[in-house]
């Protein structure tokens, strides 16, 4: 079991992150905010992919009204984008926001550092955390100066910077986040932050890309940190028309290192020349099948004799393909023979009846902190 290290607990709405609370997956709209129509159905459809976090951008005053109508038409708990006016902070925060993501130094540079006080202020008398995020773009000249380009280390001295600009003015409702781009600097700036700060940490590889090397640097990256037991919560950042990609690979993640499970976890064996049937076809199919299950069961599906009943021991419900046939595992024990073009609908007859065992470790919403 992995040892979550420990954190304070702050909430956003009615998520707690931190203090060893299951870690949350977050995602944010790519709509205008002003576009409140195009924002709720993008919102509408992050919440049903199970989306506990949502981030939209305020970058106006017209966004900023657009935010509170939004705040009113959902209770997803919602943080706003603010980058360097710190009265959209403000606007966001009479709309009705549930976190603030702020970089500090931003607003220094544009308002002043009365601007951050009245901002932090406003954030305090509301009880809403502030997110202080610093990416590799967004790191003071004067650190570029001192390291010579964007390092862990100049992005660590920068957040926990803000991070004691903030406690200075007596708040420390923080969540902290260094992201990177690249996996080697992300995950290294997390380390050293991990070690010099107890605030929760946000997870994530800023700007991954699109396609499969983004799944890969945002698996890698997050996964790496969380399989030490660093980090809160987490956001897979993707280039897709379809936001709640970043919310199912986020899922995947946490269910992969069985931290969190969030309907099925599918182990499908690749194929090789002993499989006698098409194993590419049905792994598809029941995958696509599984998307429409919310139970944490877990599933398997074999092609031969070799590896096929070992897996269906270790699986909840399993399938074994034969020559035309398909045999129906339930805890490592043959349950089912039928037809290849039932096999399909007989899996998803014995999940229907299937229910989770509460000793299951893999079903656990969190893991144990140190």
């Amino acid at each position: 079991m992995i040892e979550r290290r420990p954190t304070k607990q702050v909430m956003i709405g009615n998520v707690p992150v931190g203090g060893g609370a299951p870690i949350a997956v977050q995602s944010m709209c790519s709509t205008d905010t002003r576009d409140v129509d195009a924002t709720m159905a993008q919102v509408n459809a992050l919440e049903r992919a199970g989306c506990e976090i949502l981030r939209i951008a305020v970058p106006t005053k017209e966004a900023g009204e657009g935010f509170g109508e939004i705040r009113r038409q959902t209770t997803l708990p919602l943080v706003a984008d603010i980058h360097f006016d710190y009265r959209m902070a403000l606007l966001a925060i009479e709309k009705g926001a549930d976190k603030i993501r702020i970089n500090p130094g931003n607003i220094i540079n544009a308002d002043g550092m009365r601007a951050v006080r009245i901002a932090v202020d406003a954030a305090k008398e509301r009880g809403i955390p502030i997110r202080v995020g610093v990416n590799a773009g967004s790191i003071e000249q004067k650190l570029l100066d001192k390291y010579g380009y964007p390092t862990p280390e100049a992005a660590c001295e920068s957040a926990e910077s803000h991070v004691h600009l903030l406690e200075d003015m007596g708040f420390d409702d923080i969540v902290v986040s260094v992201k990177f781009s690249d996996v080697p600097r992300m995950v290294a700036a997390y380390r050293l932050l991990s070690d010099r700060i107890r605030y929760p940490l946000h997870l994530g590889v800023t700007e991954a890309g699109a396609s499969m090397p983004a799944y890969v640097k945002s698996a890698l990256g997050i996964g790496s940190l969380l399989a030490e037991g660093i980090g809160d919560t987490l956001r897979v950042s993707l280039t897709t028309a379809d936001k709640t990609d970043e919310v199912a690979a986020g899922f995947e993640i946490l269910k992969a290192l069985e931290i969190r499970s969030k309907g099925p976890l599918l182990t499908s064996c690749p194929s090789c020349g002993r499989a006698q049937v098409d194993l590419p076809a049905l792994g598809l199919q029941v995958s696509e099948a599984l998307k429409h299950v919310d139970k944490p069961v877990k599933v398997a599906v074999m092609g031969c004799a070799v590896n096929g009943p070992g897996e269906a021991a270790d699986a909840d419900i399993a399938v074994v393909g034969g020559r035309g046939v398909g045999m129906i595992y339930i805890k490592g024990k043959p349950a089912r023979r039928v037809p290849e073009d039932e096999v399909i609908a007989a899996l998803m007859e014995e999940i229907a009846e299937w229910e989770p065992s509460e000793d299951a470790p893999r079903h656990l919403g969190h893991a144990r902190t140190a």
